[in-house]
């Protein structure tokens, strides 16, 4: 696994959605996927984080926004900015999405960054398959 400094120039927008299960993710036509969590207050600086505590609340679940709709109220986004990012193949469960974002957090720290408390996961159908994705921001 490759953890990467990545610079997003520009928000990805995405369009809400009431219920969201992050952790169950089946969609078959390809629909890329977003969800954003705020990471545990004790945990979000810890070189070594409570898995059971890191994720904190599921701040929204959303999914790819359809052209012509990126100015519509209601939107959520990826903001742009700097970010520590991982991707793995295939729909990633609960237990390795955790993992990775301990992993994400440790590399992080130990780089003397400091990650901002909200972690992102993307789902997304790329070059034939479907890819997990974690974003942490970084300042």
């Amino acid at each position: 696994m490759e953890i990467t400094k990545l610079k997003l120039f520009s928000p990805l927008c995405y369009i809400p959605v009431a219920e969201c299960d992050p952790f169950a993710y089946t969609d078959s036509a390809g629909v890329e996927r977003l969800c954003c969590f705020d990471l545990d207050e004790e945990q979000y600086l810890s070189f070594e984080p409570d898995k059971e505590k890191i994720l904190g609340r599921l701040v929204f679940g959303s999914y790819a926004n359809e052209p012509g709709r990126a100015g519509e109220n209601g939107k959520v986004e990826l903001p742009g900015g700097n970010y520590l990012f991982v991707q793995k193949e295939g729909i990633l469960g609960r237990e390795d999405i955790i993992a990775l974002a301990v992993e994400i957090q440790s590399e992080g720290l130990w780089q003397r960054l400091k990650p901002g408390k909200r972690l992102y996961l993307r789902h997304l159908f790329e070059d034939g398959r479907w890819v997990t994705q974690l974003f942490r921001p970084y300042s």
